[in-house]
């Protein structure tokens, strides 16, 4: 792999991060090294642990225990009930794992899930969500979210925003700048030389013809013929309702849907336990586990690291390629 481990934030505290993280450990032990960056307090009692100081010390490290980079915290961790007063120390943990990696001390970042709600009420937290504070990190102006798993890779063109709101915010310069963002990763990050790609319709029958709307003739249709023209292999506009079954995925390498649910819809169908969340247009590998806090299970050991552990191998594989 790249420079080093790979970095796994502790998000949340009171959700099913910490244990996630110790149970991934007990899973792959020294076979991919990672390091969690949190308080070791907040881990489940029992929990082989490693502190160490530098990040290049997880490599050795994590053959014998989860090699932790402590990061004090004021509260202790109840499952289920996310204490306000650890809201900030969520937020710098965040920003310490991304300076570590743009700072080539660890290969890539992955991060447990956060409450956006907590961190909010807690600590003022100003973003939609962890992809849009680690673009404010990065300086990077767009961001996009891939969901991948075997057989399906998939990208929402809008994300965090009300159905009501989608039409408006759906403008052909983010649709443009998304196809791209997507096109240059699927080459670089994923090894793709010509990747196809497949964009859905915003609506039903992807407009049909215009009787169910028209954004597909008036904006999606002429975009997409216009990057076509540059060499981009790109289908589309397509009904949503058919893009997604098996014989239909053979023919793309990835996705792009024109707002959350239809994206998401589909993946988690397909792998509700292994999808990987992928942001793209970052200088820097940042994968995450394709599910959130899970408060209601949180503490009770019945969570499963699936998700998370593609995550880690994801993001050491692409930081892989990425150094290559």
């Amino acid at each position: 792999m790249g420079a080093g481990a790979v970095a796994l934030t502790c998000g949340e505290p009171a959700g099913i991060g910490p244990e996630l993280a110790a149970a991934a450990w007990a899973r792959l032990k020294g076979a991919l090294p990672f390091f969690w960056i949190g308080d070791p307090a907040h881990l489940p009692p029992g929990t082989p642990v490693e502190t160490i100081h530098d990040p290049r010390d997880a490599l050795i490290a994590g053959a014998r225990a989860l090699p932790v980079l402590p990061h004090p915290f004021p509260e202790p961790a109840v499952p289920g009930r996310p204490a306000p007063a650890n809201a900030p120390a969520v937020i710098e943990v965040i920003a310490r794992a991304v300076a570590l990696v743009r700072q080539g001390r660890a290969a890539a970042l992955c991060t447990g899930p956060i409450h956006k709600r907590a961190l909010q009420e807690g600590a003022g937290f100003a973003f939609p969500g962890h992809t849009e504070y680690l673009a404010h990190l990065a300086g990077v102006e767009q961001v996009v979210m891939m969901l991948a798993c075997d057989g399906l890779r998939v990208v929402p063109a809008t994300i965090h925003i009300p159905l009501a709101r989608v039409p408006a915010a759906l403008t052909a310069q983010l649709l443009e700048r998304t196809i791209r963002i997507t096109h240059d990763a699927l080459r670089r990050d994923f090894a793709l030389p010509a990747p196809r790609i497949a964009v859905a319709g915003l609506n039903p029958h992807a407009g049909e013809g215009g009787a169910m709307g028209r954004e597909e003739i008036e904006m999606i249709a002429p975009l997409l013929e216009r990057l076509r023209a540059e060499g981009l292999a790109l289908s589309g506009p397509l009904s949503a309702d058919t893009m997604f079954h098996e014989r239909a995925r053979r023919g793309y390498d990835a996705a792009i849907a024109m707002y959350h649910d239809q994206a998401l819809i589909p993946i988690k169908t397909l792998a509700f336990d292994e999808g990987v969340n992928v942001t793209l247009g970052l200088p820097f590998i940042r994968t995450s586990p394709d599910h959130g806090t899970a408060f209601d299970i949180a503490g009770r050991g019945i969570a499963r690291p699936d998700s998370l552990i593609a995550a880690l191998r994801m993001a050491a594989e692409l930081a892989a390629r990425r150094a290559s």
